[in-house]
């Protein structure tokens, strides 16, 4: 038997380091050919390490959270005949095999404290329920730490069958599968509650987070709000969906989104730029191409519609859902996640009334979509029942006027009001 160590692989881009965001295996697991042994976190996008042998994990190289260089240890894994660690550095590969076993080094990232010696832990029960120590942080993404507040259960009673013991829903469910009889095990709603958590901020959430501060601390945001009726925009969208929904697809309103600000930017070509604040250089694009703010399991992600200027409104419209499924399911590619020149945002039915976006730098200008609610309105001295929308958008104001901003949004607000003009060049 023979040791094979896997090196933190160079991603390319003249990145020398990056994040290690997730363990798809534990020491002991049995590993094939390409399977996925972790997720690493770079500044674009999230990145599959796969295996290249046959064989056993017998060390991790790094904790959830870590940064981690270019051609540092990743993991070892046993492996049939000689491997790719001559024997006079076997020593060192047993030393990296000890390190990541010590439970408490998962403790000290999630805790962030130092960690001490500590006693024999009480085995882990197969059941699902495990006794953990009371400041121990069992691993979980936020939607299964919601759920579990929301259901009254502490994470530290559950045992996680996910990667590296990671708490998943169905783990919170078996939990209360098993405390339907013993009704003391989860909280009632009206309980008094000390308990606590410490959420490390890594992965792509820390990414975000950089993100969204460095935005708001380099950009001069300023927001501008209006109000747009759709009435006429959605009947057409319910005529072609009636018509052609069965062979071409349905159309949402994104689409019909994206047209309008493929023809007012042809007015206004210092909204579709970019800003290099440090070399001091605005580059304006004549190719429009339409971040589209992706919700995920990850965080917030924004593929991009390359090239949205020479797409029909079906393919744009395929398009948007094709970059959508692969953002969410975590297949979105660095290409397909970088380079636009504008973005979109939408919460759908949850979009409320008034939003004020962040810019995704180094793009000048962000497109906020409302919710649709239907308000009397009067319209030639009646009033009459449309379906109204405001589009909340944000502009950096060391790129863009307050005037230049406002008529671009008009521009887009009288597109889609009146749908026709959309398509007449």
């Amino acid at each position: 038997m023979g040791t094979h160590v896997i090196k933190m692989p160079d991603i390319g881009e003249g990145i020398a380091e990056v994040e290690l965001s997730v363990w798809h295996v534990k020491v002991g697991d049995l590993v094939v050919e390409d399977q996925v042994l972790a997720d690493v976190m770079t500044d674009k996008a999230m990145v599959d390490i796969p295996s290249p042998v046959h064989g056993k994990v017998i060390a991790l190289g790094g904790v959830p959270g870590e940064v981690m260089a270019v051609g540092s240890i990743l993991i070892s894994i046993e492996v049939e005949g000689a491997g790719n660690v001559k024997e006079s550095a076997q020593p060192a590969a047993a030393v990296v095999k000890e390190a990541p076993v010590a439970a408490p080094k998962v403790e000290a990232v999630a805790a962030s404290k130092p960690v001490a010696a500590a006693a024999p832990r009480p085995a882990v029960s197969q059941g699902p329920m495990v006794a953990r120590e009371a400041d121990e942080r069992p691993l979980a993404s936020p939607a299964v730490r919601k759920h579990a507040l929301d259901l009254g259960i502490q994470l530290r009673l559950v045992r996680g069958t996910g990667p590296a013991g990671r708490v998943l829903h169905d783990d919170l469910e078996a939990y209360l599968a098993q405390g339907q009889s013993n009704a003391s095990t989860v909280s009632t709603a009206y309980a008094q509650r000390n308990d606590e958590e410490q959420i490390p901020v890594i992965g792509m959430r820390r990414k975000i987070a950089q993100r969204m501060q460095d935005a708001t601390q380099r950009a001069a945001h300023f927001s501008y709000v209006e109000e747009i009726d759709v009435t006429a925009v959605e009947e057409l969208r319910a005529h072609l969906n009636e018509k052609h929904g069965a062979t071409r697809g349905k159309l949402t309103l994104l689409p019909f989104l994206v047209r309008a600000l493929v023809v007012a930017l042809r007015d206004f070509p210092q909204i579709n730029a970019r800003y290099d604040d440090e070399a001091q250089i605005i580059t304006r694009l004549g190719a429009v191409h339409v971040g589209i703010a992706t919700q995920a399991d990850i965080g917030l992600m924004v593929p991009v519609v390359r090239h949205a200027e020479a797409r029909s409104l079906w393919d744009n419209a395929r398009e948007i859902s094709r970059l959508a499924t692969a953002a969410r399911t975590g297949k979105a590619n660095r290409d397909e996640l970088s380079g636009s020149s504008i973005t979109l945002t939408s919460l759908g039915a949850l979009g409320g009334i008034v939003s004020t976006p962040v810019l995704n730098l180094p793009e000048v200008a962000i497109v906020g979509v409302n919710k649709i609610v239907e308000r009397p309105m009067v319209i030639k001295g009646q009033i009459v029942i449309r379906k109204m929308m405001n589009l909340s958008s944000s502009f950096d104001h060391r790129v863009v006027d307050g005037m230049d901003a406002a008529q671009f949004i008009q521009a887009v607000r009288g597109l889609l009001e009146q749908p026709a003009t959309l398509f007449v060049e």
